[in-house]
C-alpha cells in the first residue's frame, strides 16, 4: 500500500511537471508561426489559449527585466537601453492577436479572459515602470549621453525611455508610487467596463418594423439590409435596424416615419445613459476621478495637462485657442443651415421645429435641391471593391505600391481578407488584413492596428502586419456593398493609417513610430483629399452594373457639394472636442451630474439644440481609454496639417508628384525615429502650416 502511494505521488508529481511545458508546446500562441509570412496563426487559435499565453509571456518578461538589472556589468546603451526595449516581445505578440480579436470578433469568453488579465497586465507593467533598480541603469546611461557616441535616433531612444520613466512618476516617494500602482490599476478596468458596456448597449437595441408602411421613403438597398438583419436574428419576414452606422444613419436621412427617426436617434445618443446595467455615468466620474489624481500626483493641474504636455499643442489653453478659433465660424454655418431646413418644413405645412433626429433627413432634402445629387445615385459606383482598390491605385500612383490578395493567409472570420504588399522595387513590404464590415463581436468605429510593427533590427527589415477594420454597409442579395461618401473617405483614412504603420523605419521599437497624437491622423487625413479628386475618381468610380466609370456630371455634383452640410459636421465634432477638453480641466468630484454637466458645457459655447456633440460622455468611445483623452481635438489639429500638405501636391499641378510623395513618406511616415511634430512637417513641407487651406476646406472662410 505504502509503494502503491509513493508511486502514485511519484506519478502525479511527473503529471504536474509536465503541464505547463505540454501546454506550451499545444499553445500555438506560445509557438513559432508556421504560417505564410509568420502571420498569426488565427486558424488554431482558440479563446481558451490566451490565459496561459498571456500568464506564460508575463513570466518571461519578467526574466527578461531581472535580466537587465542582475547584469553585473556597467549599465550601458546596448546592456540596459537596447536590452529593456527588446523586452517584453512574447507579451507584446500575444496581447496584440488578444487586443485585435477583442475588437474585431469578441465573445463572452474573450471578455471574461479581459477581465481575469487586465488587472494582471496592469500589475506588471507597474513593477516595471516604478522598479527603481532598472531605472537607476536607465538614469546612469541618460546622464553620461554626452560621453557616448550614439546617433540621433538612439539618444532619442534613451530620452524618450528616460522620460516615460519621468511621467509615469518613478522620482516620487515609494508611498506615492504605490497609490499610482493602484490608480492605474484600477483605470484599467474602468476603461474595459467602459467599453464592454458599450459594446452591449450597441447590441440590445434593435428597431424591429413588421408593417410595410414603417417603411415609407427608404430606398431598397436599406430595405434589403434591414430584411437580412431580420434573418440573422429569427425574425423572418420584418425588417430589424440596429445602431451600427450603416443601419441608423441611413435610416434617418430616408424614413419618413419621424417618430420612429426619434427613437432610432435616441437609442444611438442615449447609449451608456439608461440606468440599466450598462450605464456608464458613474463609472465615467471615477474614471475621471483616476485622471485628475494621477495628473497631480505627477504634478500637473488636471489630465489635460499631462496629456498635452507632449504633444504639438503643449498646453490646454493652445487647444481651446484652436477650438474657439474655428468654433464661431462653425456655428453660424450651422445655424444658417438649421434655418434653411426649418424654412423647409414650414413650405411643407409641418406645425412643428426642427429636432436632432430630423436634421439628417432634412438635409438630404436640401442635397437633392440645392445640389441635385442623391447619395443612392452615387453609391453604385463606390462599391467596397471599388474603393479598395481606389486606396490601392493611390498607394501605386504615389508611392510605386502593389498589392496581391493572399487567401493562403489565415485570417480569424471568413469576411476577412488578407494582402500582400510589395514595395516600389518589388520587395514585400507586408501583409494588410481588410475587416470591412459589422457584427456584434464587433466595437463600433473604424480603426487601423498591427499584428507586427515593422521596422529594422540588427539591420534586418521587418515586414508588418497591418489590419484595418470597419463597419462599412454589407451586401445584399445580388447587390454588392455599396458605400456612402462618408464610408469612402472613412476607408481612405484607414488606408492612410495602414500607409504609415508600413513606411515606419525606426530600428527600436520605443521609437518606431513615435509621434505625437496631434500629429498621428496627419497620415490618415491625408488620403481622404485624394478620395474625391476627379484624377482618380475616374480610375476606381465604376459602377457595379454598367462598368462605366463615373461621369463627369456626377463628378462636378459632388465638387459643388464639397461645403454641403459642413456647418453641422464642424460644429458637431468641436462641441465633442470641447466637451472632452471641459471634463479634463474642469475640478472631478463624484457628486457631478454628467448630464447636467454635459448640458452646462454645451450652453457654454452655445451649441444650438438641434445638434449635439458628436459623442455624448457616455458613449465617448474615444476618451474611454488613454489614447485620445483630453486629445480628441487632434482630428482637426491634425485636419490643418493635411489640408495645407495637400495644398502643397496641388501646387506642383500634380496631386500624384512621386517627388513630392517621397519627401512626405520620408519625413512624415518613415523617419519619425529621427523627427517628430513640426520639425517632421517643416522637413517635408519647407514651412509651418497656414491654417487658410483647413478653413477653405471646411467652407468655414
Amino acid at each position: 500500500m505504502k509503494k502503491i502511494s509513493v508511486l502514485l505521488i511519484t506519478m502525479i508529481m511527473v503529471f504536474v511537471g509536465c503541464a505547463p511545458e505540454e501546454e506550451k508546446k499545444e499553445n500555438p500562441l506560445l509557438m513559432e508561426f508556421d504560417t505564410p509570412f509568420n502571420a498569426p496563426p488565427f486558424d488554431k487559435i482558440e479563446d481558451e489559449h490566451f490565459l496561459p499565453a498571456i500568464k506564460e509571456a508575463i513570466s518571461k518578461h519578467k526574466d527578461e527585466i531581472d535580466a537587465i538589472i542582475e547584469n553585473p556589468e556597467a549599465p550601458d546603451f546596448e546592456n540596459t537601453i537596447v536590452a529593456f526595449d527588446n523586452a517584453g516581445e512574447l507579451l507584446t505578440r500575444v496581447s496584440r492577436i488578444f487586443g485585435g480579436l477583442r475588437g474585431a470578433e469578441t465573445n463572452e469568453r474573450l471578455q471574461e479572459i479581459a477581465r481575469e488579465t487586465t488587472p494582471m497586465l496592469s500589475e506588471h507593467s507597474n513593477s516595471i515602470r516604478f522598479n527603481m533598480d532598472l531605472f537607476n541603469r536607465i538614469e546612469e546611461v541618460y546622464e553620461n549621453l554626452d560621453n557616448m557616441d550614439l546617433d540621433v535616433e538612439q539618444e532619442r531612444l534613451v530620452e524618450k525611455i528616460y522620460q516615460d520613466f519621468e511621467r509615469n512618476g518613478i522620482a516620487l516617494p515609494e508611498e506615492e508610487r504605490e497609490k499610482l500602482k493602484k490608480i492605474s490599476e484600477r483605470m484599467s478596468m474602468v476603461s474595459l467596463e467602459l467599453r464592454e458596456n458599450l459594446l452591449a448597449e450597441n447590441n440590445d437595441f434593435k428597431l424591429i418594423l413588421e408593417d410595410e408602411d414603417d417603411l415609407i421613403g427608404l430606398p431598397g438597398h436599406v430595405i434589403d439590409a434591414a430584411a437580412e438583419e431580420a434573418k440573422k436574428a429569427d425574425k423572418e419576414g420584418k425588417w430589424v435596424f440596429t445602431l451600427s452606422t450603416p443601419s441608423w444613419v441611413p435610416f434617418l436621412q430616408h424614413s419618413e416615419r419621424r417618430d420612429l427617426r426619434e427613437k432610432i436617434f435616441k437609442a444611438y445618443i442615449n447609449r451608456g445613459d439608461n440606468d440599466n446595467e450598462h450605464d456608464n455615468k458613474e463609472l465615467f466620474i471615477e474614471l475621471l476621478e483616476l485622471r485628475q489624481d494621477m495628473s497631480r500626483k505627477l504634478g500637473f493641474e488636471n489630465y489635460a495637462e499631462f496629456f498635452t504636455d507632449v504633444q504639438m499643442a503643449e498646453n490646454p489653453e493652445n487647444v481651446y485657442d484652436f477650438l474657439y478659433e474655428v468654433w464661431d465660424p462653425a456655428l453660424e454655418r450651422a445655424k444658417q443651415e438649421r434655418d434653411d431646413m426649418q424654412a423647409i418644413i414650414d413650405r411643407e405645412g409641418e406645425d412643428f421645429d426642427l429636432e436632432a433626429w430630423d436634421w439628417w433627413y432634412y438635409s438630404e432634402i436640401i442635397r437633392k435641391e440645392r445640389y441635385d445629387l442623391d447619395d443612392d445615385e452615387i453609391k453604385p459606383y463606390f462599391t467596397i471593391d471599388n474603393v479598395r482598390e481606389g486606396n490601392f491605385k493611390l498607394a501605386n500612383k504615389l508611392y510605386g505600391l502593389t498589392f496581391k490578395e493572399r487567401p493562403e493567409v489565415p485570417v480569424y472570420h471568413e469576411e476577412v481578407e488578407a494582402f500582400e504588399v510589395f514595395d516600389n522595387d518589388g520587395s514585400h513590404l507586408g501583409i494588410l488584413y481588410i475587416d470591412p464590415h459589422p457584427r456584434p463581436g464587433k466595437r463600433s468605429g473604424a480603426w487601423c492596428g498591427t499584428y507586427r510593427s515593422g521596422g529594422y533590427e540588427n539591420g534586418e527589415k521587418i515586414a508588418p502586419i497591418v489590419t484595418i477594420v470597419m463597419n462599412f454597409t454589407r451586401p445584399t442579395g445580388d447587390k454588392p456593398a455599396m458605400l456612402s461618401w462618408d464610408e469612402t473617405t472613412t476607408y481612405f483614412h484607414e488606408f492612410g493609417h495602414a500607409l504609415h504603420n508600413f513606411f515606419a523605419e525606426g530600428r527600436y521599437n520605443r521609437t518606431r513610430r513615435s509621434v505625437p497624437r496631434d500629429f498621428v491622423e496627419l497620415p490618415s487625413q491625408m488620403l481622404e483629399n485624394y478620395a474625391g479628386q476627379p484624377e482618380l475618381l475616374k480610375e476606381y468610380a465604376i459602377h457595379y452594373e454598367t462598368g462605366e466609370p463615373i461621369p463627369d456630371e456626377l463628378i462636378d455634383k459632388i465638387k459643388k457639394s464639397e461645403f454641403f452640410n459642413q456647418g453641422f459636421i464642424q460644429t458637431e465634432y468641436f462641441a465633442a472636442a470641447i466637451l472632452d477638453m471641459d471634463w479634463h480641466t474642469t475640478e472631478i468630484n463624484p457628486d457631478i451630474d454628467v448630464n447636467e454637466f454635459e448640458i452646462e458645457s454645451m450652453k457654454r459655447i452655445g451649441l444650438i439644440d438641434e445638434i449635439i456633440p458628436r459623442y455624448r460622455t457616455t458613449n465617448f468611445q474615444h476618451i474611454f481609454g488613454p489614447g485620445y483623452a483630453a486629445g480628441y481635438y487632434v482630428y482637426r489639429w491634425a485636419g490643418v496639417l493635411d489640408a495645407d500638405a495637400f495644398e502643397a501636391f496641388k501646387e506642383t499641378n500634380d496631386i500624384f508628384d512621386q517627388e513630392l510623395a517621397e519627401k512626405f513618406r520620408k519625413y512624415i511616415m518613415a523617419k519619425n525615429a529621427i523627427y517628430e511634430g513640426m520639425d517632421a512637417y517643416v522637413k517635408f513641407r519647407g514651412e509651418e502650416p497656414s491654417i487658410e487651406p483647413f478653413l477653405k476646406r471646411s467652407g468655414l472662410k
